[in-house]
Formats: C-alpha cells, sequence, structure tokens
C-alpha cells in the first residue's frame, strides 16, 4: 500500500487530467492538436468513471484522461489504480475535485480480496498531491482496507473465537491491553443476554465480550462499541436462504469500530480509548433463546424476546451497559442492525441516532466536507411505549413493524444513561455493485468523519 503513493517520481511522472463535462473543450482548446483529435476521435464526453490513455509518438502513454462526469462521485479517481499500466502519474488537474480523495481514492482502488483467489499484484503509482499527506492517507485507507478484509471473510474463518484474534492483533500492534470473557464465565461476569444469543454455537464459537483499552487511564474517555454477530442464522426465528446469504457481513459494526480504534491509536491522541465488541454467533441448537423467554440484562431489565432474528441489540445492550457505567464523553456504537435502515436511506446512507445537537451538526459537516455519508434520524420519544411489554421491563422489538431502526435505537439508549454524548449508527458495512474505489463486498461508512471530530475535539 506504501508504494501506491511516492513524493517525487524518479522518470517524467505520465500527467493525468480529470476533468468534468463541463471543462472538457476548455481542455481541448488548450491541447488543440494531436490529444485533442484522440479524445475526439474515441468520443471521450468526460463520463464519470471512464479512463482514457493518450498515446505517445513511441507508443507509450503521452497522458490519461479521466471523465469525472458531473462532478458527483468523490471517489472517481479510484478507477485509476485498476485502468492503467503500471508507471508513476502525476494528477495536473483536478476540476475541482478533493486531491486529498483522489489520492485516497487511488489507494482504495487497489484493494482486492485474496484470501481465497487471485493474487498480489503491483499497481501503478501517484505522486502525491500538493498539500496532501501520505500518513493520512495512509492511516485511512489502512482503517477500510481492515473493515473490507473483516467484513469480506466467510463466518467458516470468522467466527467469535477468530474475531477475538483480530482483536487481539489491533491491540499488540498498538500495545493495548485486552480482555476477554468467553462461554460461562459472561454469566458470572454479568452479561447475560450476550451469554443467551450466543450459546447455541457451541464448542470453538462460543460467546464472548472483548475488551481492548488503550491510552492515558486519566484521560477523556472515549468508548467505541461494535456488533460482533459473526453469522445470523435468525436464531429459531430462521432466516430464508435469501436473507441469510450475507449474514457474514453481520460483525460490521464489530469491524468498523476496531477500524476507527486503529485510526485513533495510529493518531496518538492523549485519551483513554476503550473498545467492546460482544462477539457471538446467532446459531440454532436446543439451548437457543426462544420467541417468548425473557431475558436478564446487565442493566437489570428484564427483556421479553419478539423475535430471536434481533439479537444484535441484545448483545449491544449489555456492552452499552458496561461502557456507560464510565460516564465516558463520548460513546459510540456501530452496528449492523436493521433492514428498516435500509428500506429508509438506502445501502450508502447510513442513519445515525444522537440527543446531542450540536455534536450531530458538526458530525454532519464533517461527514459532507469529508465524503463520508450518513444521515440523522429521529430518537421519537412516542415510538418508545411500542416497545412495552405485558411480563417484562421492555420488548427488544415492537409488533406493528413500524419504524424498525428508530425503534431499535430506543430500545439501545434505555442503556445509557450517563454518557455525556451518545450516538448510534445503523450501518450496512456493504457495497451491492462495484463503483471505483469501492470494490463490491464490505465497505467502511462513517469512520472517516468520526475519526476527524475526534481528532479534533480530543486531539
Amino acid at each position: 500500500m506504501r508504494d501506491l503513493l511516492i513524493s517525487e517520481s524518479e522518470n517524467k511522472a505520465i500527467p493525468v487530467w480529470a476533468l468534468k463535462k463541463a471543462d472538457l473543450e476548455t481542455w481541448k482548446g488548450e491541447h488543440a492538436g494531436a490529444r485533442a483529435h484522440w479524445a475526439e476521435t474515441q468520443r471521450f464526453e468526460a463520463e464519470e468513471g471512464r479512463v482514457l490513455m493518450l498515446p505517445a509518438d513511441d507508443g507509450g502513454i503521452a497522458g490519461v484522461l479521466l471523465g469525472l462526469g458531473d462532478g458527483g462521485d468523490p471517489f472517481a479517481f479510484g478507477a485509476l489504480t485498476q485502468a492503467l499500466p503500471l508507471g508513476d502519474y502525476r494528477i495536473c488537474e483536478f476540476s475541482g475535485a478533493d486531491p486529498y480523495l483522489a489520492a485516497l481514492s487511488w489507494v482504495l482502488g487497489a484493494y482486492r480480496f485474496t484470501r481465497y483467489a487471485g493474487k498480489v499484484k503491483e499497481f501503478p503509482r501517484l505522486v502525491l498531491p500538493e498539500g496532501v499527506k501520505k500518513a493520512d492517507v495512509l492511516r485511512d485507507a489502512g482503517a477500510v482496507f481492515l473493515v473490507r478484509d473483516l467484513v469480506n471473510t466467510p463466518a467458516g474463518d470468522l467466527g467469535p473465537a477468530e474475531l477475538e484474534e483480530a482483536a487481539r492483533q489491533l491491540a499488540k500492534a498498538h500495545g493495548a491491553k485486552i480482555d476477554v470473557i468467553t462461554g460461562d464465565a459472561l454469566l458470572g461476569a454479568n452479561y447475560p443476554m450476550v451469554h443467551a444469543v450466543g450459546r447455541a454455537a457451541g464448542a470453538g464459537a462460543e460467546p464472548r465480550l472483548i475488551d481492548i483499552r488503550w491510552g492515558n487511564p486519566e484521560g477523556r474517555k472515549v468508548t467505541l462499541v461494535g456488533k460482533g454477530v459473526c453469522f445470523d442464522t435468525g436464531g429459531l426465528n430462521l432466516k430464508p436462504g435469501n436473507s441469510m446469504g450475507l449474514m457474514k457481513k453481520d460483525m460490521g459494526g464489530a469491524a468498523h469500530v476496531l477500524a476507527l480504534g486503529q485510526m485513533i491509536m495510529e493518531r496518538g491522541l492523549d485519551i483513554c480509548l476503550r473498545i467492546l465488541v460482544p462477539a457471538v454467533e446467532n446459531a440454532v441448537a436446543g439451548n437457543a433463546f426462544r420467541p417468548g423467554d425473557v431475558l436478564q440484562s446487565r442493566k437489570g431489565l428484564t427483556v421479553e424476546i419478539g423475535n430471536t432474528d434481533a439479537e444484535g441489540r441484545l448483545i449491544l445492550a449489555d456492552a452499552l451497559a458496561e461502557a456507560d457505567g464510565e460516564a465516558p464523553e463520548l460513546l459510540i456504537d456501530m452496528a449492523t442492525l436493521t433492514g428498516a435502515a435500509r428500506v429508509a436511506l438506502g445501502p450508502d446512507l447510513p442513519p445515525y441516532y444522537t440527543k446531542d445537537e450540536a455534536f450531530a451538526g458538526e458530525l454532519q459537516a464533517l461527514a459532507k466536507a469529508h465524503a463520508d455519508p450518513m444521515w440523522r434520524l429521529p430518537l421519537w420519544g412516542p415510538y418508545d411505549k411500542w416497545l412495552d411489554s405485558q411480563i417484562a421491563d421492555v420488548n427488544h422489538i415492537t409488533e406493528n413493524g413500524f419504524a424498525g431502526s428508530v425503534t431499535a435505537a430506543l430500545f439501545l439508549s434505555r442503556f445509557v444513561e450517563k454518557a455525556k454524548t451518545y450516538v448510534h449508527f445503523d450501518i450496512y458495512a456493504w457495497n451491492p455493485a462495484a463503483k471505483p474505489g469501492r470494490p463490491l463486498g464490505g465497505a467502511a461508512q462513517t469512520i472517516r468523519a468520526l475519526d476527524r471530530y475526534i481528532a479534533r475535539h480530543f486531539g
């Protein structure tokens, strides 16, 4: 990954002109002659993502045109990494695009998941745009790659034990402390819902709570909680086959908080960072938890189970209660939680929920500035009564099926009282179709904007 970006080229770097449709005629006027004629004969119209190589007299490449269309895709530069032959390149025209995102897209475009097929290949190199720091690009790209690798790995090779190992590797790399509570020990440590959800998976895939601590114990507290359901069958409310195919990605929240934690640790912020990952497999067996069961929670609330396929919020609730007990200044949870979020906003726009107006406003601005989309949805209080139970303190789902992402967030918020700022993200963690710099498969969402917020306020 480091070889994708260079400060200077030993040879003359090949120029790249990134053009919006509106800028194409101006470029043709400035390059009247063979270059402009070639673009015309190839019917290059600066279509978004199109790459056109301009021939040199010696048979090489004289330059490259990249179409930006109307400029709507900030990651269009990711198309170059796969399309261009080996060599050194320099972007000499951005047409208003962000140079940092162009460099990041170049690196992201080189990603391929090669664990089971394919091989690592060499890619062309980019001369860093002026003002762009290599370390910043590599920090962002490394976090994105970590999310993609974890989410893309099938559950047969990434169960709770393997997710724990990934967390241990991260902790070791940054000198962090890690503790893990596994199996029946969860009951003695008072994590009953983590245990209930994961107990049916059996030997080798026992449920566990992964707990990473890093930084200054006396520093300001930032805590990250991620849903680590390594595979979700739906439990006894078994999913149909066509709904189970992507459930290897149900640990996407865990992948995201590990990646965000990596970004924070690489920055070396003077904070007290904690990462909590309840890791389970929601399996089917004789000891699986059942619809209609009432579970005890770490917080002391009793929870009626309306559907075993809504398991993620149960394990998050226990982890959030633990996190909240330390009254962190910022508490973030991330989860691939509800299909309702996808129905409302689609795969590319994750909703988030918080009561902190100032935090929400600043985070939304950072999301826009860094092309890391998200959208705030309301913690709509009147819907909270939909979670009422006749036999327990709360039901974890509603009977009417309305506003599923909102009511899931309302359920989780019952387990947070002391954190100064709390935010819940309902992410998808998956690209359903390949786009420049974003291949089909695991996707990192919202962590770059969150990293910038944390760096700004806790740096």
